[in-house]
């Protein structure tokens, strides 16, 4: 698939995607100017796949895992862990997002509203709101009103975030609408994350709708008590079991590998984190085993403390288990036990702790059994953590949403939104937990705004205190 990918990356990308200012006005005749939408689909989700998601040709994705002390770099300190950044660190991610992602999104909805194929349409507008979301809880605000219109605007004005918020529900809804529509063709084995299955399409665009609302509980103007019962609105049309995950299958051949399993490689440097791993020894949690490799050194399961002064031997830590990070393993973009644990948020907010009993529960056994905990192993482990209180609700959810959407960028934007799970800054830190990245060089080079001065530890507009 990875091989496939490639190919199909190349030549739309060098068909279709921007130059410096997201469009490229040259055509080359011995180039194909035209790719029908079941082309142009399957490589934008593997962008999405590999270097949005799991920071394959980037390093979003990957530090903020390391600001969560989820991962940890076998490095000697300054580095990522401890909070040493530079604005050209970000040109990558800046450049899939946008030339790679957004502008071959915006190019595909084009293409299928052309062409009077609502459900690719639906499709590009629901992974538009997810990439929009991705890339505005890391910069803040971003160009997107103005930003793929060429040579007719190529210094494009940043929206503010809470306007991007706005397009992300926007899209959304009618990603949604799109979705209603029978007619036009409809997506096979193109689409890598549902195989066409347009029901499963719309349950993903509630649930996405259900989290941008709960992002919005403490933003200027918004209360969390109605955000929340927008969410609980939008997940009666959300996903429904594990089997609505939005993933990507890989299959483990040579070139077709899961990317998590990629970025752990010996040649990588990266290790599991002493405070992602010690917590399952806290707490007792079954998933260790499933989620984490014992290290091959010494056969205990052991990260590496972030921000030591030394190298230590990469057999000497712990990697992730094949369940996230074999080679054949699924990358998971959005989980359906990420919907439980928002209803069960969501609950907590509307109705209180008693009534987000059950959800969060639910959560933790659907993420139990989808990592093959067995049934008396799961009772013991729910029981051991107790029932949720007025003090305890909310530490207690969102802990364990953040293990069950393990490796995935949203736990940043919870652990900045709720404090949940607590860290504290690491050894040689040279400032306090960044709440945001920089914008990248390039992009300060290219399309100078006044937002582009921002400090790691400066908040967005959502993340109020």
């Amino acid at each position: 698939m990875k091989k496939i990918y490639f190919i199909l990356a190349f030549a739309l990308m060098v068909a279709l995607a921007g130059c410096k200012k997201y469009l490229d006005v040259n055509d080359d005749p011995n180039r194909p100017i035209d790719v029908k939408e079941s082309l142009m689909l399957p490589p934008i989700q593997m962008l999405i796949s590999q270097n949005i998601n799991a920071g394959g040709d980037g390093n979003l994705s990957l530090v903020l895992q390391q600001y969560l002390q989820v991962m940890a770099l076998n490095q000697v300190a300054p580095n990522f862990g401890t909070y040493l950044m530079y604005n050209v660190d970000m040109d990558g991610d800046w450049n899939n997002v946008y030339v790679r992602t957004l502008n071959n999104l915006n190019l595909l909805k084009i293409k299928a509203a052309t062409n009077g194929n609502p459900k690719y349409s639906a499709i590009a507008k629901i992974l538009t709101a997810y990439t929009l979301g991705y890339a505005t809880d890391a910069w803040g605000d971003l160009p997107y009103s103005q930003a793929f219109l060429g040579i007719n605007q190529p210094n494009p004005t940043y929206d503010s975030q809470q306007q991007i918020y706005v397009q992300i529900q926007s899209l959304l809804d009618d990603g949604i609408a799109d979705i209603a529509k029978n007619t036009g063709l409809t997506p096979g084995s193109d689409d890598y994350m549902y195989a066409g299955d347009m029901a499963k399409w719309r349950k993903l665009a509630y649930t996405l709708k259900a989290r941008y609302y709960m992002h919005l509980s403490k933003a200027p103007g918004n209360t969390a008590a109605a955000q929340a019962q927008l969410a609980l609105t939008a997940l009666t049309n959300g996903m429904q079991s594990n089997d609505d995950d939005a993933k990507i299958a890989f299959s483990g051949a040579a070139g077709a590998e899961n990317p998590w399993q990629q970025n752990f490689l010996p040649g990588t440097t990266f290790v599991l984190a002493n405070t992602f791993v010690d917590a399952f020894t806290t707490r007792n949690d079954p998933r260790l085993s499933k989620m984490v490799k014992p290290a091959k050194q010494t056969g205990l399961y052991t990260g590496r403390q972030i921000g030591l002064d030394e190298i230590g031997s990469l057999e000497a830590y712990s990697i992730p288990a094949d369940f996230y990070a074999g080679a054949n393993a699924n990358n998971y973009l959005v989980n359906y036990t990420e919907a439980l644990f928002i209803k069960a948020e969501a609950t907590l907010v509307v109705s209180g702790f008693a009534a987000a009993q059950p959800f969060y529960q639910d959560g933790i056994k659907q993420h139990m059994t989808k990592v093959g905990v067995g049934t008396t192993d799961m009772n013991t482990y729910i029981t051991s953590r107790g029932t949720l209180t007025a003090a305890n609700a909310l530490r207690l959810i969102m802990e364990e949403k953040s293990i069950a959407n393990f490796l995935n960028a949203e736990n940043y934007t919870d652990w900045r939104r709720t404090g949940f799970p607590a860290l504290t800054k690491v050894k040689n830190a040279l400032s306090e937990i960044p709440r945001r990245v920089l914008y990248p060089n390039t992009e300060i080079t290219a399309n100078p705004q006044p937002q582009q001065k921002a400090k790691i530890t400066d908040r967005l507009w959502w993340d109020v205190n």
